[in-house]
């Protein structure tokens, strides 16, 4: 199974495997960025709102460097609720360190919720997929980069995907 497979499948309300929680922490490995400046966080902004209106998704956008957002927007269909949930997914990436997708999987990998175990707020946290961490080579994760308006699994897809793209145009521009 591929790391896409991975990240497509709906998870939440059933056990999730060891082997797909190493599958989503080898994606994130992978997707480590050369850099992050305020042009990258533009482009992969561009990429996500490109990608989300050929495919009609009414979601939000919202990237952040730290606690500066850098980029953040609203396609039809979406609502304040979207931001709302962009913020507490985002939450559990900055404590975290990792996707709020993959946070869930862990927890439902150990047999229990991560609203039932974490000790957190869910009003302030949520380990749904969607907020993925920002992470640089030879510095770590410096921000995020979050989707809201679809299941859990789709959210965290495209942001995958856009990840992907942009970790590709590096390497053309590259090489």
């Amino acid at each position: 199974m591929s790391d896409r497979e991975v990240s497509i499948r709906e998870v939440s309300g059933r056990d999730v495997s060891d082997r797909e929680v190493r599958e989503l922490e080898a994606q994130e490995a992978r997707l480590v960025l050369p850099r992050f400046t305020y042009e990258d966080a533009w482009t992969l902004g561009g990429l996500l709102v490109g990608m989300a209106r050929e495919r009609g998704a009414p979601v939000a956008v919202d990237i952040r460097r730290g606690p500066q957002q850098l980029f953040h927007c609203a396609l039809p269909g979406s609502s304040a609720d979207n931001d709302a949930w962009i913020d507490r997914k985002r939450r559990v990436v900055e404590r975290y360190g990792v996707s709020s997708f993959l946070v869930g999987a862990r927890f439902r990998a150990k047999g229990t919720t991560f609203e039932a175990s974490s000790r957190l707020d869910p009003d302030r946290y949520a380990a749904h997929g969607g907020a993925f961490p920002v992470a640089v080579e030879g510095a770590g994760v410096i921000g995020s980069v979050t989707v809201s308006g679809l299941p859990q699994a789709e959210d965290h897809a495209m942001v995958v995907e856009a990840l992907e793209r942009l970790l590709s145009s590096y390497a053309s521009a590259d090489g």
